[in-house]
């Protein structure tokens, strides 16, 4: 029994936000269905290559996009342009706790899917809207896109080689990371909707922008510039506040250092053999790095390409100084901690074989996240859930029929 065992989610979303917050409500317990366009689905299982091969080795049209963001959920397709469509939408919804969606700002509400209609049918439901820009203001009826809202939020702007460097100029974060803590917030906000609700019985909306989640995430780096007045730099991997704290040369590749205090700095030193760097003026407090980081930064580098990699690692990580190789994605899933944590599992899938997936990184003690379904096929449980709302077979062949589910 999962720790939202009993709660009721309709998943009107699609691509990466919303599917992930419901992915995450679903490896939390909650009953999660996935409304889904008759003939086509959500966009992203047609992202590919890489597609999911079935139990004879041939490819689905299922992409590993679609596999990475819908798991323990059921697929209905249904055709909200239809009012037939929208009454069953409309009678799940009566039944559920939590509606997700990422229509444009009043996309639903010609079809009655809407918070306003849906919570007139249910005044305890919880309703997530999740847009580009929010549902007000002046790029309200824009359509957003993670990349665009990376670039706009500022995220790019500190992101990418110092303009003095060769290659210099803006870069994207290598995943779609705006979404995905969109998708996060999102979940934050429904459990503290259902937490208020438990205590006063009534829903709400919940508007969440990704242009705002943005904003929000810039972190640190925001706050540098609303304390000094100065905009944040581009610094490649290196680190605002805090040096030694990027990539440095190695004898076979290149290694992190992240280093976080004197105290760490000092041992550095000891090891790489220049224990008077840890009493230099310069260079003994962290405040001091920083300022003469350009001074730093090419004795560290001659002495790093001193060593191999796994030289360095064994070494530093012995005297407790914070250290890593770079991985791709071959080394991550081989290396021995992600092996031991299980981030790595298959499930079962519909199409034959097995679905791979990357686990869920909540660890409870009680309450353990449960795996009960791979993605699902485009449709795999529209008879289901359509036989649950009491429809007769004649009456699901006839929508069938019809093209409405």
């Amino acid at each position: 029994m999962g720790a939202l065992s009993g709660l009721k989610v309709l998943d009107l979303s699609r691509v990466l936000a919303g599917p992930w917050a419901s992915q995450l409500l679903g490896d939390l317990g909650a009953e999660v269905i996935k409304v889904e366009k008759p003939g086509g689905g959500d966009d992203t299982r047609g992202w590919g290559p890489p597609w999911l091969a079935d139990g004879a080795g041939q490819a689905t049209t299922d992409a590993a996009y679609f596999l990475c963001t819908n798991r323990n959920k059921r697929s209905l397709t249904v055709d909200i342009t239809q009012p037939a469509g929208q009454a069953i939408v409309r009678e799940l919804a009566a039944q559920s706790d939590v509606v997700l969606e990422n229509f444009k700002v009043g996309g639903l509400a010609a079809y009655g899917l809407d918070y306003a209609s849906l919570s007139a049918l249910n005044p305890k439901l919880v309703y997530c809207s999740i847009t580009g820009f929010g549902q007000d203001g002046p790029y309200a009826a824009r359509a957003g896109y993670d990349f665009l809202i990376q670039g706009m939020g500022g995220l790019m702007s500190v992101t990418g080689r110092a303009d003095d460097e060769q290659g210099a100029g803006p870069q994207k974060v290598g995943v779609a990371l705006t979404d995905i803590l969109t998708g996060l917030y999102a979940t934050v906000a429904i459990q503290a909707a259902l937490a208020h609700r438990a205590q006063t019985g009534q829903g709400q909306q919940i508007d969440l922008a990704l242009l705002d989640v943005q904003v929000a995430c810039l972190a640190n780096q925001a706050m540098n510039y609303l304390v000094s007045g100065t905009a944040p730099r581009r610094m490649g991997n290196g680190h605002p506040n805090i040096v030694p704290y990027q990539d440095f040369p190695t004898a076979d590749g290149d290694m992190i250092l992240a280093i976080g205090n004197d105290g760490q700095f000092a041992r550095f030193c000891e090891i790489a053999g220049h224990g008077e760097w840890a009493d230099d003026a310069r260079f003994a407090t962290n405040a001091a790095r920083v300022r003469h980081r350009a001074a730093l930064l090419p004795l560290l580098r001659q002495a790093t390409v001193m060593k191999t990699t796994a030289e360095w690692i064994a070494l530093l990580e012995n005297a407790a100084v914070p250290c890593g190789p770079i991985n791709d994605l071959a080394a991550v899933f081989a290396d021995p901690q992600i092996v031991h944590r299980g981030l790595r599992l298959d499930l079962p899938h519909a199409a034959g074989g097995t679905a791979p997936q990357v686990a869920n990184p909540i660890h409870f003690s009680a309450t353990p996240i449960d795996y009960r379904r791979a993605p699902p096929r485009l449709g795999q449980d529209t008879e289901a859930v359509l036989r649950e709302l009491g429809r007769s077979e004649a009456t699901i062949a006839a929508l069938r029929a019809a093209g409405i589910v």
